[in-house]
């Protein structure tokens, strides 16, 4: 099966040259779900463009009748935080113009909708996929607002436009799954919304963290939020209703780097959880060990970011994927002086049981970066 590619202009620099978006879009013979992943949204997080190249070969050996409904791809979503240098560094996390991180820019159609109670009491005795249907029109209809913006002769910024861009991709879309790593050293873990934990073990992955505060301006969190909020309404009138869209963050290993095992992970969890939606209707994809699979699952709000109490050098961290408990020693910090004393250490000490998911790349930090990251128990 070969896909339709799409080329899609994004930007027109001061030089003229234009950068753009390439859209593989892979449409079965059966009609089904729609499926969006995308890759590399902050610059140095790598990883994930190898995991679509690989999902483009597979598809491309299959035939049209394995697949149900379609898969959009979208490798290097973001070129301007890719080609981003700092000599050595790839950081990319940043529009360097506005100052604005590249996953916390989105458009949340809950933010501007019209009164989301009326709407539902309108919607109470329809049948399930003709809500979710007029809910996709209002969305669209208030997202088209946004062009209106883009074309006029003031304009916006380019990170409106950037966004408008993607998110036009996927608005439509029932599975969402955004491809990033740790900016600097990381697990293979992905991030999950209320009300999908079951499906959330179809990746695969041995860690999972549920966004139970999130306020719509990442990607992912843009794409379902408005969706969650009208399961909540339904609720609070009586019903219970699920839509079935859901939307993942997949986070594999380490920035700047491609991770063969990360790799691995990604394009093995994204196959058999396409697979377990019967999305690609081939029954040896869907891995047996699924059903068992444990994993260990935190919250975001129980993430704990340590920062440097004092600058200077870190030495005899503790290893990524390490378990600690209070009081365990996680680092030390060398830390030096101009005030014509001798260097001294610093230990520095876990508050609270829990996991390290995430360690610092550079062991030279200023005072109040950060060295580490904790889930919490």
């Amino acid at each position: 099966m070969f896909p339709i590619i799409e080329t899609i202009p994004l930007r027109q620099m001061a030089s003229g040259d234009i950068l753009s978006l390439q859209v593989y879009k892979f449409i079965g013979s059966h009609p089904g779900k729609k499926v969006y992943i995308q890759s590399n949204l902050h610059g140095a997080e790598i990883s994930g463009n190898a995991v679509i190249y690989q999902l483009i070969e597979f598809l491309s050996s299959i035939n049209h009748t394995d697949l149900a409904g379609e898969i959009w791809l979208v490798p290097v979503c973001n070129p301007m935080g890719t080609n981003e240098r700092a000599q050595h560094f790839s950081p990319g996390r940043f529009c360097a113009y506005e100052g604005k991180n590249w996953n916390r820019i989105f458009w949340d159609y809950e933010k501007e909708s019209d009164d989301l109670v009326a709407f539902t009491q309108s919607q109470l005795h329809l049948d399930i996929e003709v809500v979710r249907q007029n809910y996709l029109t209002n969305i669209k209809s208030k997202f088209a607002e946004n062009l209106e913006k883009i074309n006029s002769p003031a304009s916006v910024p380019y990170t409106e436009l950037f966004r408008y861009q993607l998110q036009s991709l996927c608005l439509d879309a029932d599975y969402l799954i955004d491809l990033h790593s740790s900016s600097d050293q990381g697990l293979d873990y992905v991030y999950y919304f209320p009300k999908r934990e079951d499906s959330a073990k179809y990746f695969l992955l041995d860690y999972g963290i549920l966004l139970d505060k999130y306020d719509g301006d990442a990607f992912d969190e843009a794409f379902i939020k408005p969706w969650l909020a009208l399961e909540s309404a339904f609720q609070k009138l009586g019903q219970n209703i699920r839509f079935d869209i859901e939307a993942w963050t997949l986070e594999l290993g380490t920035g700047m780097q491609i991770k063969s095992d990360s790799v691995a992970q990604g394009v093995r969890g994204v196959k058999n959880y396409l697979a377990q939606k019967r999305v690609l209707q081939i029954p040896d994809l869907m891995l047996p060990q699924t059903q068992f699979h444990q994993m260990y699952f935190a919250t975001s709000s129980h993430r704990k970011t340590y920062y440097a109490i004092a600058g200077g050098m870190i030495q005899s961290r503790v290893k990524l994927g390490s378990s600690v408990k209070a009081g365990d020693r996680l680092y030390q910090i060398i830390s030096f002086n101009k005030e014509g004393k001798l260097p001294n250490v610093i230990d520095i000490c876990a508050e609270a049981d829990g996991l390290v998911y995430d360690l610092s790349t550079n062991q030279a930090v200023n005072q109040g970066e950060s060295v580490l990251g904790v889930l919490q128990s």
